[in-house]
C-alpha cells in the first residue's frame, strides 16, 4: 500500500541522511487518523500507515541513555514511525535550568540519532490536544516516573489517562546530570586538560593564579610521566640483562659438562691418553732393547781368498783294517799331511 511503501522509503532515508525537521517536510501523514489501542498497534494495524509514536525531552549532551529510550519507542509496535520533540533554550532554562549545549546543537544531535525519523523543533513543555492532533501522533513515549513541572506533579497524567501513554525504561548510570557532575568534581582536571591543549585563561575563565598553579601542576605531571618511562625501560632493560645472563650461564654450564667429559675421556684412568702413551713407550722399549743371539750361532763365512774348506761327514766310514803296521804307519802319516795343509 501507499502507507507502507511511504514509511519504507522514510525509513530507508534515515539510514542514510539526517531525520529531517517537522517544519521543512512534506512528508505528513495523509491517511485518515483513527484512534488506535495498543493492542491493534502492536498488531501491526493499520496497513495504510505506520504508527506515530511521540517522545520529548531536552537531550543536552547526548549519550547512550538517551539513544536506547529512543530505541525502545522505536521498537514498541512493528510498524512505527518516530517523532522526538525537543525543546527550546528559553522553555528549558525557565522550567529545568542552564543547559550545557545549546538549541541547535541539540537539534542536530537528535536529526543524526538511527531510531529518529523526525524531529519537531521548539516542542512545547505540556503536550496539548491541539499539538497532538496537529502532529497526528498515537502514542507518547517515555519513562514512566511522575515528572514533576510547570505546577504540575505529573506533566504526562493526562496522556495516561487518555491510554496514550507507554512507558520506557531509564539508563541507570548514565545521565546528563551525571555527566555534568564528572566535569565539575574534577574540574581542575579537565582545565588544566584545556589549557595544555591550547585554551587560553580566558576562555576557560580561569585567574592568573589558578592558570600558573594549573600550568605548573602539567610541568610536574609531565616529569612524573619522563619518569615514569625512564623507570619502565630501566625494569625492561634489567629484565632483558637478566634473561641474557640467565643464557649465558646455562650456556656456560653446558660448555663446562662437555670440556669435562672430553678432558675424562683423554685423561681418565680409561682414556685415550693413557692408551696412546702405553703404545708409545712400548715402542720406544723396543727400539732400545738389544736383539736377543740365537741359540745355535750361524757358520762363519770364508773370505773369498781361501779356498773352501773340505766338507766333513760324520757319518761313519768304513776302511778295511790295515793289512800290515806298514800299511797303517802309512796311512796315519797320510792324515798328517792332510792336517798340514788344512792349517
Amino acid at each position: 500500500t501507499r502507507g507502507s511503501l511511504k514509511a519504507s522509503q522514510l525509513w530507508q532515508m534515515t539510514l542514510t541522511a539526517p531525520a529531517p525537521f517537522a517544519d521543512e517536510t512534506s512528508c505528513q501523514c495523509q491517511a485518515p487518523h483513527e484512534k488506535l489501542t495498543i493492542a491493534q498497534a502492536r498488531l501491526g494495524t493499520p496497513v495504510d500507515r505506520p504508527v506515530r509514536v511521540y517522545a520529548d525531552g531536552i537531550f543536552d549532551l547526548f549519550h547512550s541513555g538517551h539513544a536506547r529510550a529512543l530505541m525502545q519507542a522505536k521498537t514498541l509496535f512493528p510498524n512505527s514511525y518516530l517523532l522526538v520533540g525537543v525543546c527550546s533554550d528559553d522553555l528549558t532554562h525557565k522550567f529545568k535550568g542552564f543547559t550545557v549545549m545549546n538549541e541547535a546543537e541539540r537539534y542536530e544531535a537528535l536529526r543524526h540519532c538511527r531510531y529518529v525519523d523526525e524531529v519537531i523543533r521548539d516542542a512545547p513543555w505540556t503536550l496539548t490536544p491541539e499539538f497532538l492532533e496537529k502532529h497526528k501522533i498515537d502514542f507518547v513515549a517515555h519513562d514512566d516516573i511522575p515528572y514533576s513541572s510547570a505546577g504540575s506533579d505529573d506533566v504526562y497524567k493526562h496522556i495516561k489517562e487518555a491510554g496514550m501513554f507507554i512507558p520506557t525504561q531509564r539508563t541507570e548510570g548514565i545521565s546528563t546530570s551525571d555527566i555534568i557532575t564528572r566535569i565539575v568534581r574534577d574540574y581542575d582536571v579537565y582545565a588544566r586538560r584545556n589549557l595544555q591543549r591550547g585554551y587560553t585563561a580566558k576562555e576557560l575563565n580561569v585567574s592568573f593564579i589558578n592558570e600558573k598553579k594549573y600550568r605548573f601542576q602539567n610541568q610536574v605531571d609531565k616529569m612524573k610521566e619522563k619518569v615514569k618511562n625512564v623507570e619502565e625501560r630501566s625494569k625492561e632493560f634489567v629484565n632483558r640483562v637478566e634473561e641474557k645472563s640467565h643464557d649465558l650461564i646455562q650456556k656456560w654450564e653446558e660448555k663446562s659438562r662437555e670440556f669435562i667429559g672430553n678432558f675424562l675421556e683423554l685423561f681418565g684412568p680409561d682414556g685415550a691418553w693413557k692408551q696412546m702413551f702405553q703404545e708409545r713407550s712400548s715402542r720406544m722399549l723396543q727400539a732400545f732393547s738389544p736383539k736377543q743371539s740365537p741359540v745355535s750361532s750361524p757358520t762363519r763365512s770364508r773370505s773369498p781368498s781361501r779356498s773352501p774348506s773340505p766338507t766333513f761327514s760324520w757319518l761313519p766310514i768304513k776302511t778295511s783294517p790295515p793289512s800290515s803296521p806298514k800299511a797303517a804307519s802309512a796311512s796315519i802319516s797320510s792324515m798328517s799331511e792332510g792336517d798340514e795343509d788344512e792349517k
